[in-house]
Order: C-alpha cells, then sequence, then structure tokens
C-alpha cells in the first residue's frame, strides 16, 4: 500500500512540473519602447472566519491585489453534543475564495496570521492552492491584477 501512495505523489509531482500556471504578461518600457514578457503565478488563497468579520477580511485581502473574491457561507462539522462537551458554541462561518498572485502571497499570509492573533473574534486558517492554469490571456489578466494585460487582450 505505501509504495501505491508513493507512486501517487510521484503522478502529481510530474504533472504539477509539466502544467504551469506561467502566462505571459508584457511589460513595456515607456521611454525605450522594448516590450519585456515577465510570469506572475496565481494561486487560490481560501480563508475561513467567522461570519462577522468576513467583510473585514475580505477588505483585508484587497490591499494585497485581489481582484476577485467569492464568499460563502459555513459551518464547522462538530455535532452539538462536541461543542457542549468542549464547552464552546457553534459559530457560523465564511469561506473566503480570493485569487491572488504568488508574489503577494508571503504578505498576505504574515497579515493574516498577525489578524487572526490579535483581532477578537478574529481567528480562522487560510491555505493556498496553486492554480496550474488559467484559460485566456484577459482572464488571467483579470484575476492578477494586471491592467495592461487585460486591456491589450480586448484589443487584441
Amino acid at each position: 500500500m505505501a509504495k501505491k501512495l508513493k507512486h501517487v505523489s510521484n503522478i502529481r509531482a510530474d504533472v504539477h512540473n509539466a502544467v504551469t500556471s506561467r502566462l505571459p504578461v508584457r511589460n513595456q518600457n515607456a521611454k525605450s519602447g522594448n516590450t519585456k514578457m515577465s510570469t506572475n503565478k496565481l494561486e487560490l488563497l481560501i480563508t475561513v472566519v467567522n461570519r462577522k468579520k468576513a467583510e473585514f477580511y475580505q477588505d483585508l485581502l484587497l490591499s494585497f491585489e485581489v481582484n476577485m473574491q467569492t464568499a460563502v457561507h459555513a459551518r464547522g462539522t462538530a455535532s452539538t453534543q462536541m461543542l457542549s462537551l468542549l464547552g464552546i458554541e457553534e459559530t457560523p462561518k465564511t469561506v473566503i475564495f480570493s485569487f491572488i498572485r504568488e508574489d503577494k502571497l508571503q504578505d498576505a499570509l504574515a497579515t493574516l496570521e498577525n489578524k487572526f492573533q490579535t483581532i477578537k473574534d478574529g481567528r480562522g486558517i487560510a491555505y493556498t492552492v496553486p492554480l496550474t492554469s488559467v484559460i485566456g490571456v484577459t482572464a488571467f489578466g483579470f484575476l492578477s491584477n494586471n491592467v495592461r494585460t487585460v486591456k491589450e487582450g480586448k484589443n487584441g
């Protein structure tokens, strides 16, 4: 059984290495007129917070150039008996799905961790899922908050 699991993880690593989320983004130097190709990866940032703090965290993530977010109401999976046994009550949750550029990710996660520890009733969890591809330069430009790419996609 262990051999089979090792094989599956190797396949995942091979697929992850073979499929990349790097799409070319044109950056034009205004003085020289040269066009430079650069790449940015996108990740899906998933944040689970108390429902009453969801709007605060959505606004916080906007400061990291998160251009698209979706918030979904959720609740925990612990039974009422278990919550009672632990002496806690159920609090409604919100799951925030955000698309964020890889270069902004570490700062966003550090800020979220700080806020989870310092804000009253502001605890939560955050994790990321790397995106392996995005269809369309315009879609990628929108999700990565790259206005130039979105404008070029409309014209081209």
